[in-house]
């Protein structure tokens, strides 16, 4: 814009060095290890639709793949072009090598198609996600007070990686964050993690102060200037 209008540069200069508004951040929703497994033991693998829908989520809560990039061919290409590789577990390797066997729907070309064969829409993941939620509150009850999507699969195999002790720069890389200030998101919203760091600190002796005493190499510092 200074270029467009250089009588007012100055003034432009003033407006971009405003510092933007910090918002409250809102609490970031995942779900624990049993809560995943609960709505993962729902879908019935006896059925077509069952083994798609238990190795789609499967993959969704061990991968952290954007909704995106699961009803797609699962070549993960980040947002700004970047490809990136996602480890599997030995049990997502195995489900995902099974589900791969499966006899084709109409020469359908996605990873998880619908019944038609065609690519599955955003509201039918949500939509098959939900019914198995619904039917996983019978055997997990904090299921319940949880809104669960796609995303909150995404945040839950961070929260996986965080617990694991993983770092947010390996993190970073894993879930495709353009910076670690995403991903530092999941740190404050785990409590068990903060309870964790809480014990590793020395507790205070109560009623007993010492006064500091400083080394010689100290005093010597502060005599010298």
């Amino acid at each position: 814009m200074s270029f467009e209008e250089p009588a007012h540069s100055a003034l432009i200069q003033r407006v971009l060095a405003i510092p933007s508004k910090r918002h409250d951040k809102r609490q970031v929703h995942f779900l624990t290890r049993p809560e995943i497994e609960a709505v993962l033991a729902v879908p019935d693998r006896t059925t077509w639709l069952g083994r798609r829908d238990h190795t789609l989520l499967l993959v969704a809560a061990q991968t952290g793949l954007r909704l995106s990039e699961l009803t797609a061919h699962v070549r993960c290409v980040d947002k700004g072009q970047k490809e990136r590789t996602t480890p599997l577990t030995t049990l997502a390797r195995c489900a995902l090598q099974a589900w791969l066997k499966e006899p084709l729907r109409k020469g359908a070309t996605a990873l998880f198609p619908d019944v038609h064969g065609g690519r599955l829409s955003a509201d039918s993941v949500q939509s098959l996600l939900g019914k198995h939620v619904r039917v996983a509150h019978k055997s997990c009850l904090s299921l319940k007070a949880k809104s669960v999507s796609p995303h909150v699969l995404r945040r839950s195999a961070a929260m996986e990686l965080l617990q694991a002790g993983v770092d947010c720069s390996v993190i970073v890389l894993w879930l495709g964050h353009e910076s670690v200030e995403t991903t530092q998101t999941y740190l404050h919203a785990h409590l068990a993690l903060k309870e964790a760091a809480l014990a590793k600190l020395k507790p205070y002796e109560r009623g007993k102060r010492t006064r500091f005493q400083p080394n010689d190499r100290l005093l010597a510092f502060l005599e010298a200037l």
